[in-house]
């Protein structure tokens, strides 16, 4: 089989480049991005020499690039990770937000309708559920919650997904849909909580916590997230959404504890910053149905994988630091010459 993988070289997208080009020999992998401020062609560059790996740099919002491609490559699936993801972005400037995750996601549909019907998977987040309080430990979302977003990153994303519902009702387009808790792991960029804070402490800079820190967050390592997108394109149930959570609920406050602890750090670096705006209370994801129906389970708790996720930030400074400079922009080019 032959897949599009939009949004290949972010963090999620480059663990799932690198998880299935390894896993699947026989299968081609076209992976696509549009490199903008957190692709990072570095994430994917050692796949360049394996024979069922394609890099192809576009952006998901070029509908005249997006028709020619699949005119070109007849792809038997596509999977969509591109999307524009932090919250504080999307407060300061939304309209990319809804160009890029819901126009973007309507252009790939449409391709995927005129050349074959061909299977799409949307990969999603729990934040379009909204947010859960933080005084009842028992409630946690499930496919059947209802859609009710906080900022214009999750109504972005819920509007995606109510699309690919329509696509699938009105045209007979075989969809899924996944909708994933906080990722951790290797090659997340450096905006995001967790590789925040362990490349501030390892600099002893402060680290900011929103409010008190108690928004609670569940956590999934993006290998076990990517594991159950996997499970889902190849067995999940055409129209039907799949909830994957880490089962590893933590205040943000103790996550940045978590880390500070392991690397040695006083905690006297955290300095409580005002809130965000809207912010959601609690996550808390039941991934019962796709645990029952595809067999799919975690295989990292939280304690072990932030352990191994410190380590790597540890090991690969070099990644954050040319993040930071602004050399890891010139990776694509470079590997043209």
């Amino acid at each position: 089989m032959k897949f599009l993988v939009t949004g290949g070289a972010g963090f999620i997208g480059s663990n799932y480049m690198h998880y299935v080009v390894n896993k699947y020999e026989n299968d081609i992998f076209v992976c696509l991005d549009a490199l903008t401020y957190a692709g990072n062609y570095n994430n994917i560059k050692n796949l360049e020499s394996k024979p069922n790996f394609k890099f192809v740099h576009m952006d998901i919002r070029d509908v005249d690039g997006i028709d020619s491609l699949f005119e070109k490559e007849k792809f038997d699936c596509v999977i969509n990770f591109a999307a524009e993801s932090h919250v504080d972005n999307s407060i300061k400037g939304p309209n990319l937000f809804a160009d890029t995750n819901v126009l973007g996601t309507m252009n790939l549909m449409n391709a995927c309708r005129k050349y074959g019907n061909i299977r799409y998977h949307q990969v999603s987040t729990d934040e379009v559920y909204g947010d859960l309080p933080l005084d009842r430990p028992d409630l946690k979302f499930t496919e059947l919650t209802p859609i009710h977003t906080s900022s214009p990153y999750s109504s972005s994303k819920a509007g995606a997904d109510l699309q690919v519902m329509a696509y699938y009702r009105t045209y007979g387009l075989p969809v899924t849909i996944s909708r994933c808790s906080n990722n951790y792991g290797p090659y997340q960029f450096p905006e995001k909580l967790i590789p925040v804070v362990i490349s501030k402490a390892l600099k002893n800079e402060k680290i900011p916590v929103y409010g008190r820190g108690e928004n609670v967050r569940d956590w999934i390592h993006v290998i076990d997230h990517n594991i159950g997108v996997d499970m889902i394109v190849r067995n999940g149930k055409i129209g039907e959404v799949y909830n994957l959570g880490g089962h590893s609920e933590r205040t943000n406050l103790e996550v940045v504890k978590t880390i500070l602890k392991q690397l040695g750090k006083d905690e006297s670096l955290i300095e409580y910053v005002t809130d965000r705006p809207g912010h959601d209370l609690r996550y808390a994801i039941d991934s019962t149905k796709v645990e029952k129906e595809l067999g799919w389970n975690r295989t990292y708790t939280f304690e072990n994988g932030i352990e191994e996720t410190i380590n790597w930030y540890v090991d690969n400074q070099k990644w954050i630091d040319d993040i930071k400079s602004g050399e890891y922009k010139k990776s694509y080019v470079k590997s043209l010459k």
